[in-house]
């Protein structure tokens, strides 16, 4: 079993009357890529300041490498942090911005010399060494903020919004070259975002956020597949949610219509939320659709169409797709039932993965 390097136990923050953190309790394990995925305010800044130490917990329990840190104050931690603004000094040079805590420690110069130049190698800014702070791009700021963070070996990096103020092409850079620099470095990384492709593509974990709380835990692959309820199934990607009901183990009706799925242990005509993703429906010709529906309007989006529709019973739907429909005309939708996510309302997230586990199992015994 992996190392936990840190773990949060019950941990609350109060801010005079407002709860900020509501009993958050989870682990980070070494070597992981980790996000934090919510909207603002969701307490995700909070989690960060409480491991960095800018903040203490109102009650609850922390631990950084198994030792208690509640007490612990910042600069006794083995942690840095690359803010949204990156907190660099701009009347110094790139060398000397990253060599800051180091003179801070009173390290020895031939010790500061060779980790500055190893960190900036790191993060493939060797030559820019003497260059101006101000004379450096979005990107590279970003960079030698976090050679700055890695040149005092910290266990664990925390990354508060890094790539927020870019453009998105350089965004998209920085997402591939801090993913390859964490499988590099082998140091746990916690990331801080509110933007869900973001944290789909860069993450082992993804914690998704609300209200103070961890509604669910997850690598991208599960969250995308299986989220637990409508918040997370609206909040990561584009959703069709409808309303439907449980007929019984591995059959659901939606849109007027009874359709096999693959979820079970819900009772007999419990309503439930009904999610399929843009991606996994299919336009086809009314007969072959599992189902009908109006096309209303349609977007070009690039990569595909993104098209409204409206079945029979006024439920609207979302398609992605690579060829054009015709506005205002009917068609047939079709989908596999490996596509049909069915969720309980008010299910406990240990709850659904125990029915996702029942399902696996009953499928290898079948």
């Amino acid at each position: 079993m992996t190392e936990a390097i840190v773990t949060f136990q019950n941990v609350e923050k109060k801010y005079d009357e407002s709860t900020v953190l509501k009993d958050v309790s989870f682990q980070l394990e070494r070597g992981k890529f980790y996000t934090l995925l919510g909207p603002s305010g969701c307490g995700k800044t909070t989690i960060l300041n409480l491991i960095a130490g800018f903040t203490e917990a109102s009650s609850g329990n922390i631990t950084i490498d198994n030792r208690e840190v509640n007490n612990v104050p910042a600069y006794k931690r083995q942690v840095n942090t690359v803010f949204q603004d990156y907190a660099l000094f701009p009347h110094m040079n790139v060398f000397d911005n990253v060599a800051f805590g180091l003179r801070m420690k009173k390290r020895p110069k031939k010790e500061i010399k060779e980790k500055v130049e190893e960190a900036l190698g790191m993060v493939r800014l060797k030559e820019f060494s003497n260059r101006s702070i101000m004379g450096m791009s979005g990107g590279q700021k970003q960079r030698v903020a976090i050679a700055r963070a890695l040149v005092n070996e910290p266990e664990v990096l925390l990354l508060d919004e890094p790539l927020s103020a870019l453009d998105l092409k350089l965004r998209t850079d920085m997402q591939y070259e801090l993913s390859e620099l964490q499988k590099r470095l082998g140091i746990t990384f916690l990331f801080v975002t509110h933007d869900q492709e973001e944290a789909l593509a860069m993450s082992d974990i993804i914690f998704v956020m609300k209200d103070g709380e961890i509604v669910q835990k997850g690598t991208p692959i599960d969250i995308y597949d299986e989220p637990l309820n409508r918040y997370v199934a609206d909040f990561v990607g584009e959703s069709n949610i409808v309303e439907g009901h449980m007929v019984k183990d591995y059959c659901v009706s939606f849109a007027g219509y009874e359709f096999a799925c693959v979820d079970g242990g819900i009772p007999s005509d419990e309503t439930v939320d009904i999610v399929i993703r843009p991606e996994d429906l299919e336009i086809t010709s009314p007969k072959k659709g599992k189902f009908v529906a109006k096309v209303d309007t349609q977007l070009f989006r690039g990569v595909h169409y993104e098209i409204i529709l409206y079945d029979q019973v006024g439920n609207e739907w979302m398609v992605h797709s690579t060829k054009k429909a015709v506005e205002g005309s009917t068609v047939g939708l079709d989908f596999s039932k490996e596509s049909i996510h069915v969720m309980r309302r008010n299910e406990s997230e240990e709850a659904f993965y125990k029915r996702l586990e029942q399902y696996f199992l009953d499928n290898e015994e079948g």
